[in-house]
């Protein structure tokens, strides 16, 4: 939102300067983005005349003129059409900066002939998009004086980062507001006096919706004929132009200046394109509007527009079309001023993809109230721009009526104490409540407030308070000492967040980098990955693309990795620790880690490069939850993951009958869907299934665990093609759980010298003792046992 100083100033009787009036702009929770002040940057530029303009020798379009500043006189080459003898300029001399392209003007030669200096055009000045010729000035300016004194254009910008809950501040006037509840000044209001109407409009109104429909509950018009729709005045050009607008004609203007000064959206419609009377009304489907951006939208049912006899003239609350659009041959106008539905005028500009600066106010929630008051300041305005002695203005057309006002709040008067640790009077909190516009009256212990019409925002005691201490001054809430005893006994660190922290630091360690992705996808992506329910579709997306809470993090992920891989870096690591939603209870959010692999391994002089594959997931699984805590060495694997990964090529890492993790490649199907190419394959692991860990080992047995020599030893077992590795290392630990410290699979033989249908498995399995050392006794009596218990799981026998 950005506003000039003098703008300001209209609504704000101050003598505070641009200084303090930043600041308490902040204090109040009107962020300042950035001042940019024209008259520091326009100080350089001096006004001047030329008084001999002649031919250049050695170019058609160019003169050389000599002008004076009032002290001495310069030669200046210029190629504007209107430079001639008798006309004021602006003069940039030599070590000026130019604020277009911020270059330091040189003397020079053109085409051989000495420039000392440049007359300026408006845009080169950044005050005005004309490059037509350079800036004439009134003839009675003063040689040598400044420019952007003399023209008005020695005024601040401010820029302000307004947050959505302050629709009331999208208007110059709300600013206004803030400041004087503040103790900035004194609020100017507008003058919204009614303009008597001398004749009825021949343009009637009506309000075409289905019951309990809220889409407009209001809608008030005027006609106003015999106008000329001529160039703004200067001062309505030069505000419009301070703040980035580019003046159109008066009545854009003046529509465009009321939704900037007062966050009153208007629109004018030319009278005579007008075919029968108004109906404001859902679309039906596929009916289309030709807009004023030049582009052409298919409207879906349900959207809001205004019609005449012919068809849609206008989308509601957010663009009018071109059919009824004002020319500079309009004569006869009619004036809108209505209230449309925030939500409805939301979803169809993020529909439509249309941003404008109407459906950025109606969204948001303007002031139903200031409807009419509205129309009477763009009637008032019309009139002394526009009118004439032949101009009539009609009497003001209304349908439905104003929404009912919300109900009063009930605010103690100890509540800001207690809240915020600030004690205001109630002398002083009615004062702050009643300069911000609401309506207040005392009972007992507590205050009746009926917040303004326009604070939409506003719906209980606690955001009374906040509006209260806001103004009053966040510098005044007490410094209180942290309690120290209670910080420290108290950890602030949870089990779940250290296994976050270590999962993280091990994807990163094993050379996976971190991604931060939207907390939503794609439905046409979620679809790919189970899908979701109905309450986690958005009702009010950021984007009609992320349309969806996301199930999973996979989708963003894969869609990250093609990102990559479209700019030239095919093979990507990736991993997210983050939320993923299944429904809207708080057990339906959780968080896991989702790491991401594609392409190929990296290139390393030490081995060969090869595609990423199953195993590699497992390995990253394996990797977090070793360094989440989890008991890996129990952890059993079955082939049951889900539909997104390839069946045969992917797995779940399970204890009993909570599921870990899955790991895995990723679904030809899903990588079609998301448009890459493969391999890609993926790990989740969820930390909330992971057991909490035992209690410690005391000291005694630690000590011994270390200082007690292990044993390994070889077995190799010939079992059936279809037994898994997984099936006979689990039954290798069940043989004795006192010993077995760890299993290694080191290799794995099918060939003609066992049966065809049989497979050769050898693991090395460590005994580590606890109490004494292992004779050789006890080691062949552990080898019966896991002999047997290998046997009886999966017939398997020793092989010789």
């Amino acid at each position: 939102m950005k506003f000039s100083l003098s703008w300001l100033k209209t609504h704000l009787d101050t003598n505070a300067s641009l200084d303090e009036i930043c600041e308490r702009l902040t204090a109040l929770g009107l962020e300042v983005e950035g001042v940019e002040d024209h008259g520091k940057k326009l100080a350089p530029f001096i006004i001047a005349e030329i008084t001999e303009a002649i031919q250049h020798p050695n170019a058609d379009r160019l003169r050389v003129c000599k002008v004076n500043t009032g002290t001495e006189t310069l030669q200046v080459v210029c190629g504007a059409p209107n430079a001639r003898a008798g006309i004021k300029v602006v003069l940039a001399r030599p070590g000026d900066t130019m604020p277009d392209s911020g270059e330091v003007l040189k003397k020079g030669k053109i085409r051989d002939v000495e420039s000392q200096g440049m007359l300026c055009a408006a845009d080169e000045l950044c005050i005005g998009s004309d490059h037509e010729g350079i800036i004439e000035i009134a003839s009675d300016a003063p040689l040598g004086g400044s420019f952007a004194a003399f023209a008005g254009h020695n005024d601040a910008v401010i820029e302000i980062n307004l947050t959505p809950n302050r629709p009331d501040c999208a208007g110059i006037l709300g600013i206004a507001r803030d400041l004087a509840a503040s103790g900035m000044g004194t609020l100017k209001l507008p003058n919204t006096t009614p303009v008597t109407g001398v004749e009825n409009s021949p343009i009637k109104i009506a309000l075409d919706f289905p019951a309990g429909d809220k889409s407009c509950p209001l809608f008030v018009g005027r006609l106003i004929r015999n106008i000329k729709n001529q160039p703004s005045p200067e001062w309505l050009q030069r505000r419009l132009l301070s703040i980035g607008q580019k003046p159109i004609s008066a009545l854009v203007d003046i529509t465009n200046f009321l939704t900037i000064d007062c966050n009153r959206p208007l629109h004018v419609f030319d009278a005579k394109k007008i075919k029968g009377n108004l109906r404001v009304r859902p679309a039906k489907g596929g009916e289309t509007l030709a807009a004023l951006n030049d582009k052409t939208y298919t409207l879906e049912q349900g959207m809001t527009v205004i019609s005449d006899d012919t068809g849609v003239l206008s989308l509601g609350g957010i663009m009018g079309g071109t059919s009824s659009a004002c020319g500079e041959n309009t004569t006869d106008v009619f004036i809108e001023a209505a209230f449309f539905d925030p939500v409805r005028t939301a979803l169809t500009g993020r529909a439509l993809q249309i941003n404008s600066d109407a459906r950025y106010r109606f969204e948001r929630g303007i002031d139903p109230a200031f409807t009419a008051p509205g129309i009477e300041l763009a009637t008032k305005m019309i009139w002394e721009i526009c009118g004439g002695k032949d101009s009539i203005v009609g009497k003001i057309e209304t349908a439905g009526t104003i929404p009912a006002p919300a109900a009063p709040i009930t605010l103690n008067i100890k509540k800001c104490l207690k809240h915020t640790g600030i004690n205001v009077s109630v002398a002083e909190q009615e004062k702050i409540l009643t300069t911000l516009g609401f309506s207040v009256q005392k009972s007992g212990d507590a205050l009746q407030v009926t917040q303004p019409t326009w604070r939409p925002d506003i719906a209980g005691a606690e955001d009374l308070v906040e509006e209260i201490v806001r103004v009053k001054g966040y510098d005044h809430l007490p410094v209180t000492s942290l309690n120290r005893p209670s910080a420290i006994t108290q950890s602030a660190i949870t089990l779940a967040d250290l296994r976050i922290s270590n999962a993280r630091r091990a994807l990163a360690s094993a050379g996976l980098m971190e991604a931060v992705t939207w907390s939503f996808m794609p439905s046409t992506i979620a679809d790919q990955f189970g899908g979701v329910s109905a309450d986690m579709r958005l009702l009010n997306p950021i984007s009609s693309d992320l349309d969806v809470m996301r199930p999973t993090i996979l989708g963003n992920l894969i869609q990250a990795a093609k990102r990559n891989a479209d700019r030239g870096f095919a093979d990507a690591s990736l991993f997210e620790i983050g939320p993923i939603f299944k429904n809207q209870t708080p057990q339906g959010q959780s968080i896991i880690a989702t790491a991401l692999r594609t392409g190929h391994t990296p290139r390393h002089w030490n081995t060969s490069t090869r595609a990423v594959d199953a195993y590699d997931a497992k390995a990253d699984a394996i990797t977090a939850l070793a360094a989440a805590g989890a008991p890996t060495a129990s952890l059993q694997i079955t082939t049951d993951a889900p539909a997104h990964y390839h069946p045969g090529r992917s797995g779940v890492l399970r204890l009993g009958a909570a599921i870990l993790a899955v790991f895995g490649e990723i679904h030809p199907s899903a990588l079609n869907a998301c448009d890459i190419a493969g391999p890609v394959v993926a790990c989740e692991i969820y930390f909330d299934a992971i057991p909490a860990p035992r209690a410690s080992s005391t000291a005694k047995t630690l000590l011994k665990l270390e200082t007690l020599q292990p044993v390994s030893r070889d077995f190799a077992f010939v079992v059936d093609r279809g037994v898994t590795a997984a099936k006979l290392v689990q039954a290798i630990k069940a043989a004795d759980k006192n010993f077995i410290r760890d299993i290694n699979l080191f290799d794995v033989y099918e060939g003609d010298k066992i049966a065809a249908d049989k497979k050769s498995l050898a693991v090395s399995v460590t005994l580590q003792p606890s109490d004494k050392s292992l004779t050789d006794a006890d080691i062949e009596a552990i080898a019966t046992k896991i002999t047997a218990s290998v046997t009886k799981a999966t017939g398997a026998v020793l092989r010789g």
